[in-house]
C-alpha cells in the first residue's frame, strides 16, 4: 500500500493513461464519454469547465461514482469512457485510479484544465 503522495501518484499514473487535449476532443466527439472535473466548485466558477463536464469535487467522487451510495450520480456508468481532469493533473490521476478501483474500465487522465484551454479547447463559463 502506498505510504506517500509520490507513491500514490506513481500507482495512479501506472493504471490511468494520460490523454492529450486533442485525444480527449476525439473521444468526446465519439459520444458516450463522461468528462469529470474534480476541481472544487470555486475553481470551476473562476475558470469555467470543459463543455458537458460534470463537476464532482475530488472529495465527493467515491460517493457519486458508487451505485450503492445515496449520492450516486447516474452519469457514472461503468460502460462509459471517463475522462477526468483538475487544475494540474494530480487530483485527476488519483480520481482516475479510484474509478479504476471501482471497476470503470475505460478511464483517462486529461490532466490540467489549463492545458485544455491553451490547446484551444472550448470552455463553458455558465
Amino acid at each position: 500500500m502506498p505510504a506517500s503522495v509520490k507513491q500514490m501518484m506513481e500507482a495512479a499514473n501506472a493504471v490511468v493513461p494520460k490523454v492529450t487535449p486533442a485525444q480527449a476532443r476525439e473521444m468526446i466527439a465519439k459520444g458516450d464519454t463522461l468528462v469529470v472535473d474534480v476541481r472544487d466548485a470555486a475553481e470551476v466558477a473562476n475558470s469555467g469547465k470543459v463543455p458537458g463536464a460534470v463537476n464532482v469535487s475530488r472529495g465527493m467522487l467515491e460517493f457519486r461514482a458508487d451505485p450503492d451510495s445515496p449520492s450516486h450520480d447516474k452519469a457514472f456508468d461503468k460502460a462509459r469512457t471517463v475522462i477526468v481532469y483538475c487544475a494540474s493533473g494530480g487530483r485527476s490521476a488519483l480520481s482516475g485510479k479510484v474509478l479504476k478501483d471501482f471497476g470503470f474500465a475505460n478511464v483517462f487522465n486529461l490532466g490540467a484544465f489549463k492545458d485544455w484551454v491553451e490547446s484551444g479547447g472550448a470552455v463553458d463559463k455558465a
